[in-house]
């Protein structure tokens, strides 16, 4: 089959190299012309493992390319996904400018009948508004436009893996002929296609996002309490989590949710529940519950160390989650400026998002290693929870920083608080009265 993805982004380039992979001839389309570049010479421009080389792979056998004119990817191939960024506007909203420019420009480019496929993660109704809009700048020509929703449900760091082994496949749209044409695509997979009407296709990738975010902020609220009563939210977890009603994903305590993904589509969902004339009450606690979890790495900081100013701060972990260099709406880049704004000096290390969190906040001292950063900190705090901190030596840690008892805020519950305070820690975690 061939096929166009439009974004070489994180979206679009996994959907393109693994459709390539699935033996598809696969033309991925970008604006950014360097980026377009470093693609063809197969250099990614982000960090997921085992992404680049597929990219590699499928450049070489032929089946992916990489180009920059839209209009002729769309003449050479029948199935378009839209991969492009929505990002979140003022307002909660999503910002759709992109999607829209994409739609206008394939109706211009095209020469036959095409599929649409909305990939990026768009409100409830905006394939119709996808359809519409090609067909519009089709200017009078014949072909026809049809339009399906196929939301992602990838995680980053684990993409590759979620691509080829997905848990479903959600494909809608009021075509069943193109439907079926798009659900044909994965069948390599053997995956569980769910084949719906569009807008319930659209409604579930929201509905699904929500409701995860819904139970880490259940948890942390609960985690909350658990520090009042001297409860520990870990042991209250595990409890929960083997009822299988409720399960223990997503049940783990911390410093709250980020990434590209769920503050962005509980933020959206919320505005569309506006929108409808009703009100949003679960949704708006998940958001509020959220915030409150980041204001409290530097209220347990000042906890444990009084005034800020002056001290050392060594922050462990600035992506969101492990195994990716994502620092959208990560918690570090809420904590890094309200610890320079209070006075403290930052020493921060993370495996692969050093170079990003520079470019927002220089004035962080970036550092080589954990013990690097930690090196003469009263307070370290662990955002992220990469292997490499999970398993670090707490008594080394604690011998390279400064006074007798320093601060160790267990922003994810990676340690225990035994070992930590025997390690000669002021140990703060979440939830862990």
């Amino acid at each position: 089959m061939e096929l166009t993805v439009v974004g070489c982004g994180y979206v679009g380039l996994v959907t393109a190299a693994c459709f390539a992979d699935l033996g598809n001839r696969v033309i991925g389309v970008d604006v950014d012309a360097v980026r377009v570049q470093a693609l063809k010479k197969g250099r990614i421009p982000i960090y997921e493992p085992g992404l680049e080389e597929i990219v590699r792979r499928n450049i070489k056998d032929g089946r992916l390319t990489f180009q920059t004119s839209l209009a002729d990817a769309v003449r050479a191939s029948r199935i378009i996904f839209i991969a492009v960024g929505t990002p979140p506007a003022a307002d909660g909203d999503v910002d759709l400018t992109a999607v829209r420019m994409v739609a206008a420009e394939i109706g211009k480019s095209l020469n036959g009948d095409k599929i649409i496929v909305n990939k990026s993660t768009v409100p409830v109704g905006m394939a119709d508004a996808v359809g519409d809009m090609a067909q519009k700048s089709a200017r009078g020509k014949k072909h026809k436009v049809r339009v399906v929703s196929n939301p992602e449900f990838l995680r980053e760091g684990t993409a590759v893996t979620d691509f080829m082994h997905p848990d479903r496949v959600v494909v809608g749209s009021s075509d069943k002929r193109a439907a079926e044409a798009v659900a044909d695509l994965y069948r390599p997979l053997d995956a569980h296609v769910i084949v719906t009407d569009v807008r319930s296709a659209e409604m579930i990738k929201y509905a699904s996002n929500a409701f995860l975010a819904t139970k880490i902020s259940f948890i942390n609220e609960i985690a909350s309490l658990c520090e009042k009563l001297g409860a520990d939210v870990a042991a209250v977890a595990n409890g929960m989590g083997k009822d299988k009603r409720i399960g223990r994903e997503f049940l783990y305590a911390g410093v709250g949710f980020g990434g590209s993904c769920l503050p962005k589509d509980v933020a959206a969902l919320r505005r569309a529940v506006e929108k409808a004339g009703l009100t949003p009450r679960l949704l708006a606690a998940v958001l509020e519950v959220n915030e409150s979890q980041r204001r409290s790495v530097v209220e347990k900081l000042s906890d444990g160390l009084g005034k800020l100013a002056g001290k050392t701060v060594a922050v462990l972990g600035l992506a969101f989650k492990p195994s990716t260099d994502d620092l959208r709406e990560a918690v570090s880049q809420t904590v890094l400026p309200q610890l320079i704004r209070a006075g403290a000096k930052v020493r921060a290390y993370d495996p692969a998002a050093n170079e990003g969190s520079k470019r927002n906040h220089p004035q962080a001292v970036y550092c080589k290693s954990a013990l690097d950063a930690a090196k003469g900190a009263h307070a370290a705090v662990v955002l992220t929870e990469w292997n490499e901190f999970v398993e670090l030596d707490l008594v080394k840690l604690r011998g390279v920083m400064a006074g007798q008892k320093p601060v160790l805020v267990d922003g994810r519950n990676v340690y225990d608080p035994d070992k930590a305070k025997a390690a000669g820690f002021t140990y703060r975690g979440v939830g862990r009265g």
